[in-house]
């Protein structure tokens, strides 16, 4: 089940199965690229994705899944693939509050997120040692790309998973908080960047999003920053914001 609540531009997304780990089967999938979708429609600021009970998501829910007739290229790139996409592509900053398991498909959703904050005895990793399946939902890249080749199998071939505070020491994500502090404290954050400068956050996200996708170097970069200032400094935001630093005031920003 996934329940979104919308709030002064802050769409809060859950998923919500706590006594399965909150596992996705194709139902939950479905449903939560409907709430991404109808979050972006309705022009959120910000987004926070979290998890209901002990767990953030422990991965695909394979209870009622037969090996012998199983799909997994189908629901990966069917089911799965245009998930990730929507959360990665969408247009305003997105946070996630990743407490206990974070696995597999669990954890891409991890990946498809701009902010993640980590309760620091978090599980993470890939469990598919035990499967005879493979890390999946851009695990791969990312591992490869922070712990390097060699941490990246032996995090793969043993099936060891890393803990919260492990995992943002290594580089994989951004902070780690006691578990009890975790959700309060994301969704502070998050309602703080609902009501930023909602034009030069988009602007940045996707500057990032070619740094890393398209490994463009200093210079480029350096004129793609000049090109995003020029675009913003029509804005009534960047007006607001020049305006409130004169006058020694917090800025009221809107989004535009």
């Amino acid at each position: 089940m996934i329940r979104t609540h919308l709030d002064d531009g802050l769409a809060e997304i859950v998923l919500d199965a706590p006594k399965k780990l909150n596992s996705l089967d194709e139902e939950a999938l479905s449903a939560l690229d409907d709430a991404y979708r109808q979050a972006e429609e309705a022009g959120v600021r910000a987004v926070l994705l979290r998890g209901e009970g002990k767990g953030f998501c422990a991965g695909r829910d394979i209870s009622g899944v037969d090996p012998a007739t199983d799909d997994a290229l189908g629901y990966l790139q069917e089911k799965v693939t245009p998930v990730l996409r929507r959360m990665a592509d969408f247009p305003a900053p997105t946070f996630a509050a990743v407490q206990g398991p974070c696995l597999g498909v669990g954890l891409g959703l991890a990946i498809a997120t701009d902010v993640v904050y980590v309760a620091q005895d978090a599980k993470i990793g890939s469990p598919f040692a035990a499967l005879g399946a493979t890390l999946d939902s851009g695990g791969h890249a990312l591992f490869t790309e922070r712990l390097g080749a060699h941490r990246t199998l032996d995090l793969i071939y043993t099936g060891d998973l890393m803990s919260g505070a492990e995992a943002v020491a290594s580089g994989l994500f951004s902070r780690a908080l006691p578990a009890e502090e975790l959700v309060d404290f994301t969704r502070e954050k998050a309602r703080r960047a609902a009501s930023g400068a909602t034009l030069a956050f988009r602007e940045s996200k996707a500057l990032v999003a070619r740094v890393r996708d398209e490994r463009i170097g200093l210079w480029e970069s350096l004129e793609e920053e000049n090109r995003a200032q020029g675009r913003l400094c029509d804005s009534a935001d960047y007006a607001e914001g020049f305006a409130a630093f004169q006058q020694k005031r917090t800025p009221t920003f809107r989004g535009e």
